[in-house]
């Protein structure tokens, strides 16, 4: 049988189109596809909720395909084993409270578990805004990545989410844009970004999971971006944090939501 490559090249903008459009809006958009957010992405979905993810590179991941230097291999601590037992990731243990996985299976099958769970992933897609309404963070401004980066003037689009999770990890990029343009303080002590600090592991590990919170109304943090919101210490490539956040704030909002 032959192939008709306008047949393929419509079959691609219609299914596309009706993915985006049936996007346009939803209970949570999750900024950042790293591993706080595709376990968070993971939860909501499980539990009907929906939603969809921004990632402005082709590939989502975050940090964790390059593990540690580009060395593939990414470390757990116990306290993350449970979730990395329910989406079916391989582990194996170093020594006391050290597990270590395979970076490359572990960011393929997070990412297939989640969206298998039903989440929404647009890649290449860059966020530059947020919608408000009073003061209320209620979606987000969007548009393609490579518009962005090459500062083309060309105005984007807006979705519609109850709430958004920032896992954008050091940079930040949503909360960012409530600070300079948005009325009103962050959920921090200083009121606004405290700055990422030096690396501590321990430190960080525990951190990461105690600021995972929402920092302004509709507007919630998770992963490294929590600790450079609340100026947390970095914490390399151990990765049970940002798994355990991404659940958290998968918690919270299903509280949020469901009651």
């Amino acid at each position: 049988m032959e192939l008709n490559e306008i047949t393929i090249t419509s079959a691609i903008i219609d299914r596309y189109y009706q993915r985006l459009k049936n996007s346009l809006v939803s209970d949570v958009a999750i900024v950042g596809g790293g591993p706080s957010g595709l376990v968070a992405g993971y939860y909501l979905s499980k539990h009907n909720i929906k939603t969809i993810m921004f990632e402005r590179k082709l590939s989502i991941g975050g940090g964790m395909w390059g593990g540690g230097m580009q060395f593939n291999e990414i470390v757990v601590q116990k306290e993350a084993l449970p979730v990395l037992e329910e989406l079916d990731v391989r582990y194996t243990q170093y020594a006391e409270n050290y597990y270590t996985a395979d970076a490359i299976e572990a960011v393929c099958t997070i990412a297939s578990k989640a969206v298998k769970a039903g989440l929404t992933i647009f890649n290449c897609m860059s966020v530059e805004d947020v919608m408000m309404r009073e003061d209320k963070v209620c979606g987000l401004v969007i548009n393609w990545s490579a518009v962005d980066i090459a500062k083309l003037h060309v105005d984007p689009l807006t979705v519609q989410s109850t709430y958004v999770i920032d896992t954008t990890g050091h940079d930040t990029e949503v909360v960012r844009v409530v600070v300079k343009k948005v009325p009103g303080k962050l959920n921090t002590p200083g009121g606004t970004i405290e700055g990422e600090k030096s690396m501590w592991a321990e430190k960080a590990e525990k951190l990461t999971l105690d600021n995972t919170r929402e920092i302004f109304p509709g507007l919630f943090v998770a992963g490294m971006a929590a600790n450079a919101v609340f100026g947390g210490p970095r914490m390399g490539p151990i990765f049970g944090g940002m798994l355990l956040s991404g659940k958290k704030v998968a918690e919270e909002i299903i509280k949020k939501i469901k009651g």
